[in-house]
């Protein structure tokens, strides 16, 4: 009887081809990796239009992996305004706006609330449907990546020496894949999660939300004489129905959240023709396509563990939470660099066996950091959304008095999430056994503002070189010691690091350029651009400093 099954091998299986998976999926085939990624819609078949946002990190790490300009270049038009606009009703009357510079003027603008970041790679609004094409694309070109469409994981066996993944794809086929490791991005229903053992818990309803794909190709025009100025979200603030109305395509196709109303869990009670009509302001005459409906429920839910020996989890298999801020997608996409480097590292052999111990302990206390943040703006804007009254569209002093009122309150509430460069670049990794750590702590964060610190575990603070260069282009694949003074004699740390295979590359820096937040002569930089170490001079004891960062040592982790 002939066996018809196919064999593959793999260093990594990635389960999943969404935005999380195909980043990782690239991140490793970029090191080096030979990396199969599992996917079980089929190729070219489109994601659900959600994940309207891809944060300046996110942006950060699609740059070192050569591909930022590809996602930038895609989602709206170039001059489409990116501002979120919030009005009684998207054809209504304007209550306040938070500027966002549009694709065209992203790198140029001024001023604004969004503008000057601190970063080669400021953030750039696009939908999934466009984000993942581009991904899937590149990722596609590498020569050591293999994309399995149509093909759906059902199950796997773990042993001292690999993985055995096996899956099926739609004719029927047997594919058996041999690999060393693999990870599960297989988003909030996660058949790795509930294999390795994992277990989500926190708050299991926070909000429940109508979402409506539609194609209305008079919207826009109809804003636009109406004197109305378009906005990559536009927010319905009345008593009657709250929504928010995203620009997908920044012509003829939206995304409409409705917001239930507190106490309302029954998505069938809310008539969804209706409730899209009064978000959009307009009446029974309006002529639209429904395309899609997702109606979901936001979460804040954590895995208890995000790995099992040989197995791990990423994303939405990792952690649900109410997408504000846009860091459901973007915290999966942090997930796959601090894992990939780490698998990598321990694939080419300098990495120790410890060192992928170092992606749940890094990973999962930042998780639950970031979905508080969110958990705790949602309920703020649910009990916004509730206190409108009848007087946001009533005429007379009193009226635009409370208008004026419920602008600043919704600026100021707000802002801190669309331009939320805490949640981006304030983060810091506190009790990592790679990172050697000294007696200074690292600066507290909010989710708009931070600030930049080379504490052992934050991020390397980001600067333009001399030569007009990102410092973080300057980067290699593995450590970097950026030197500040080149007559600090560094012969033994490199030479240590040679000894064992560890990668680093010396990167001397002029003085003339650097922030004055470089208070020390020397900083070790990671694989995924954290600070490992800092100092005037080398360690006494070099070796214990590779060893410490390859995971093979004790690093003066905190308690």
């Amino acid at each position: 009887m002939s066996d018809d099954r196919i064999r593959l091998k793999a260093d990594v299986v990635v389960v999943g081809a969404g935005p999380v998976g195909l980043t990782l999926a690239i991140d490793l085939a970029w090191r080096g990796v030979k990396v199969i990624v599992v996917e079980s819609r089929s190729r070219g078949e489109p994601p659900s239009v959600k994940s309207s946002h891809v944060s300046a990190r996110s942006m950060e790490i699609f740059r070192r992996l050569r591909v930022a300009g590809k996602v930038r270049d895609a989602g709206l038009p170039a001059d489409y305004p990116n501002d979120i606009a919030y009005r009684t009703a998207f054809l209504g009357r304007e209550i306040t706006r938070i500027p966002i510079p549009c694709r065209a003027n992203r790198y140029t603008a001024k001023g604004g609330p969004d503008t000057e970041w601190p970063t080669a790679e400021p953030p750039h609004r696009i939908n999934q449907i466009y984000l993942e094409p581009v991904l899937f694309a590149h990722l596609e070109a590498m020569s050591n990546a293999q994309i399995l469409s149509a093909t759906t994981l059902t199950d796997f066996a773990q042993s001292e020496q690999g993985v055995l993944a096996r899956a099926t794809d739609t004719q029927g086929r047997v594919v058996e894949i041999a690999c060393t490791y693999l990870v599960g991005c297989d988003g909030g229903r996660s058949g790795v999660r509930k294999a390795i053992g994992a277990t989500l818990s926190g708050d299991a309803a926070l909000q429940y939300v109508q979402s409506s794909y539609i194609r209305a190709p008079s919207l826009l025009s109809m804003l636009l004489d109406n004197g109305g100025v378009p906005a990559w979200a536009s927010f319905s603030l009345n008593p009657q129905q709250s929504g928010n109305v995203y620009a997908i395509d920044g012509k003829e196709t939206w995304l409409v959240h409705v917001y239930l109303k507190p106490g309302l869990t029954d998505f069938d009670a809310v008539d969804r023709d209706q409730a899209i009509r009064t978000v959009l302001g307009v009446d029974g005459t309006f002529a639209y396509d429904l395309l899609s409906k997702e109606d979901w429920i936001g979460r804040r839910l954590i895995a208890d563990r995000l790995r099992r020996d040989r197995v791990f989890i990423c994303g939405d298999s990792a952690h649900l939470w109410v997408p504000y801020a846009g860091y459901g997608m973007n915290a999966g996409i942090a997930d796959a660099a601090n894992l990939a480097w780490l698998l990598a590292a321990r694939l080419a052999g300098w990495g120790a066996e410890e060192i992928l111990a170092a992606y749940e302990a890094e990973r999962l206390p930042i998780t639950e950091q970031v979905s508080h943040f969110a958990m705790n703006h949602a309920h703020a804007m649910t009990k916004a959304r509730g206190a409108i009254s009848s007087q946001i569209d009533a005429e007379g002093p009193e009226a635009d008095a409370y208008r004026a009122s419920i602008a600043r309150s919704t600026y100021d509430l707000n802002v801190q999430q669309y331009c939320c460069a805490g949640l981006n670049f304030g983060y810091y990794y506190e009790r990592s056994p790679l990172i050697l750590y000294d007696d200074e702590p690292a600066p507290p964060y909010a989710m708009g503002e931070f600030t930049p610190s080379t504490v052992p575990g934050a991020r390397v603070p980001h600067f333009m070189l001399a030569d007009g260069q990102s410092l973080y282009d300057a980067f290699g694949h593995g450590y970097t010691l950026l030197r500040f003074d080149p007559t600090v004699d560094v012969t033994a740390l490199i030479g240590a690091a040679d000894r064992t295979g560890v990668p680093i590359d010396l990167l001397d820096i002029s003085a003339a350029c650097v922030p004055d937040v470089y208070r020390q002569k020397l900083l070790l930089a990671r694989p995924d651009q954290h600070v490992a170490w800092r100092g005037d001079q080398p360690p006494a004891d070099p070796e214990a400093l590779v060893n410490a960062i390859r995971g093979a040592g004790t690093s003066h982790a905190t308690e």
